[in-house]
């Protein structure tokens, strides 16, 4: 039998081993495999945001030098399913969105391609199109999977007419976009009826077995070679068009490989983000803060091509007790790009309207922002009845209390100024759920020098590489050095997605499962050539409890009294998510998602022009995330503990818990400072001059 797991490794910080490789431009992103002889993709875009393409004038291009071939829904490969409305692209010639692909141009360079593609002249059909979201919009609708679309208990209108204390307002959180460092990725290259991807993906398995079917192949004819990736946030999560249209370009062009770096202006309306939401708060309580009834009715935009609902009311169902309780999410269809996962989808735009809500409730009755909370803890899933595996949200608000110093503010708004600045302080919630997908499978084999392991996870610069590692020593009884980790390729077995913050419970789980199998077949000092393997599962716990983890933040602004304008001082997070596996990867994971949060109440937002359908600050120019002069030094902590019903490891996801709830902490810290109470997020300047 296989002894104890060993911790020698796991709950240190080594150097991530693939990091001076990246300092040194040596590890090798998806655009960056060298190729033989590569043509270049540059893509055809519609300009109108619904109607037909009834003619693509190519002959300009074509005759350009340079040019190999111009691809059109004319001479497009036929694809063997196109039941998915995104990546069924190049199909006729209707337009669903702006931005849709309608061809591509192949050029031996890539100046070439894109000075070809705008010869290209399109005549259009355009039809009337509808790309203006609001609330009351009478398209509004339950989502195609209604399970996850309603909750009710109780009679929530009745308690709320009578609650002591009510808070009835709409919050709204904007369009908000995908931004990782890496654009969008694909070289594609045949080789008869196989195909070899180059790929900057958050999962080199499921985005094979998604796209196999579509080209009418079987699995085992497509190869992804992923090692390393640039960000993603969720957008690399699953395939997106940029994607197809790379390898249908490279099918119509056998013999060469084409690469197809997506531009950051493309990137805006081709490669998923997060919809803005509407969603319509009522909490009831008494004159203690003491909530009686929960309403929560939020609408988020999705697209007509291919629907992607922002389930803001997912974080809402955990978080508070109430004896009646009303949750629906509806989406509105328009013709307008598809939405896909941003970080914490649901969650971090969820968490916003709820937790801006319980600081209205505070100031309301006078409780204080925590105590407020920490009277609403419920004893179990307010909606499931489930017990929860560890709910540590109050220890996490004292201890952020503490560190913060949270007992030295004074309650009332504009209270303390510093030179003409408004300075205040504001407190949120965080939660996500902690989950494992089943399926990923390890590989464990002696080498003369040491143990290789193999997965096909993916690092999109989460540390996956280091903590796999160390998982895999501690597991085996080696030293940490001795671990020769493979990663990011379809050659390799099975690995699911790199996303809801599942990674390292999934992956981690099928490498001490391989680990306990490999020690029981072959000893503790087995010869070179000895092997084992084995799959991970469901964690069963999930059926049997409530899995989340939990955290606090905490926010200090200040706001120019006489311009608006808001800087972040100070921002603490705490959290619970289990035992911590790599300090050094989990703090920058930790700070990651906060400051996506303050981007979040302060920086981003997507302009969609309803006349166009277009987002028209569609860079990093005017579409304005945090830099370094915008973020203070964030403190991060986390409580010591471990979790057994998370798995064997006893440790949680942490990649999304730090964005959720972050930008409500600072937008409740400016109205502490300011006296002004921002619903629409971002918070931007002029809305504090309004008072």
């Amino acid at each position: 039998m296989a002894g104890p797991l060993q911790t020698s490794a796991i709950g240190t910080g080594p150097v991530r081993p693939e990091g001076a490789d990246k300092v040194r431009g040596r590890a090798r992103y998806a655009y960056e495999h060298p190729q033989v002889d590569p043509l270049f993709l540059f893509p055809l875009q519609a300009t109108i945001a619904r109607g037909r393409a009834l003619n693509l004038d190519t002959s300009a291009a074509e005759a350009m030098d340079g040019v190999v071939h111009v691809l059109t829904p004319a001479d497009a490969p036929p694809l063997a399913d196109t039941t998915d409305g995104e990546l069924a692209i190049l199909r006729d010639d209707r337009i669903g969105f702006r931005g849709q692909y309608l061809g591509a141009v192949l050029a031996d360079t890539p100046e070439q391609a894109r000075h070809a593609a705008d010869l290209v002249d399109i005549t259009y059909d355009a039809d009337p199109h509808d790309a203006a979201f609001r609330a009351d919009h009478p398209a509004a609708r339950l989502p195609e999977d209604p399970d996850s679309a309603e909750y009710r208990l109780g009679d929530a209108d009745t308690a709320l007419a009578g609650a002591d204390v009510v808070i009835d307002a709409v919050y709204t959180t904007p369009l908000e976009h995908n931004n990782p460092m890496e654009p969008h990725t694909t070289v594609a290259r045949w080789d008869d009826d196989e195909l070899t991807l180059w790929l900057s993906t958050q999962g080199a398995h499921p985005a094979r077995d998604m796209i196999a079917p579509i080209l009418g192949l079987g699995p085992e004819q497509i190869r992804i070679i992923s090692p390393h990736v640039g960000g993603g946030f969720g957008s690399k999560g699953m395939p997106h068009a940029d994607l197809m249209l790379t390898a249908l370009a490279a099918r119509a062009v056998p013999g060469r490989p084409v690469k197809y770096a997506v531009s950051r202006q493309q990137m805006f309306a081709l490669t998923g983000y997060r919809a803005p939401t509407s969603q319509h708060v009522r909490l009831g309580a008494d004159r203690q803060g003491r909530l009686s009834a929960l309403g929560f009715d939020a609408v988020s935009m999705s697209s007509r091509t291919k629907e992607f609902p922002e389930l803001a009311i997912k974080p809402v169902r955990i978080m508070y007790a109430a004896e009646h309780r009303r949750l629906t999410q509806k989406v509105v269809p328009l013709d307008t790009p598809v939405p896909s996962w941003m970080r914490a989808p649901g969650e971090a735009a969820g968490m916003v309207g709820l937790e801006i809500a319980m600081d209205e409730l505070a100031t309301a009755t006078g409780v204080d922002p925590i105590e407020v909370r920490i009277r609403n803890e419920p004893e179990q899933h307010p909606d499931t009845g489930l017990p929860f595996n560890r709910r540590r949200l109050v220890d996490c608000l004292r201890a952020g209390a503490d560190r913060f110093g949270w007992a030295e503010r004074d309650p009332a708004p504009r209270s303390h100024r510093e030179n003409g600045w408004l300075i205040g302080t504001g407190v949120a919630s965080a939660t996500y759920p902690a989950m494992r997908q089943p399926g990923s499978v390890a590989r464990i084999r002696r080498t003369d020098h040491g143990y290789r392991v193999d997965i096909g996870a993916a690092d999109i610069g989460t540390g996956s590489w280091t903590v796999l590692a160390q998982v895999a020593a501690d597991a085996l009884g080696i030293p940490y050095e001795q671990v020769d980790l493979r990663i990011g390729d379809t050659d390799l077995p099975n690995a699911t997605v790199a996303g809801g913050s599942t990674g390292l419970a999934s992956w981690g789980a099928a490498i001490l499962r391989a680990a306990e199998e490999f020690r029981a077949e072959h000893g503790t000092d087995p010869a070179p050539g000895a092997e084992a393997r084995a799959e991970a599962g469901a964690n069963p716990a999930e059926e049997e409890v409530a899995m989340h983890s939990f955290g606090a933040h905490f926010a200090r602004v200040r706001i120019n009294e006489w311009t608006g304008e808001i800087r972040l001082d100070r921002m603490l997070g705490v959290f619970s998510a289990g035992r911590i596996v790599n300090p050094r990867t989990a703090r920058s994971q930790f700070i990651g998602g906060m400051t996506m949060g303050v981007g979040m109440a302060l920086h981003e937002k997507g302009e969609l022009d309803p006349r166009t359908g277009h987002v028209v600050n569609h860079d990093l120019a005017e579409y304005h995330v945090p830099a370094n002069a915008d973020i203070p030094e964030i403190e991060v902590s986390w409580l010591d503990e471990e979790d057994p019903l998370a798995g064997p490891l006893g440790a949680r996801g942490i990649g999304e818990i730090g964005i959720v709830g972050a930008a409500a902490s600072v937008v409740n810290a400016a109205h502490h400072a300011t006296g002004v109470r921002v619903r629409d997020l971002p918070a931007f300047g002029d809305a504090f001059l309004r008072s």
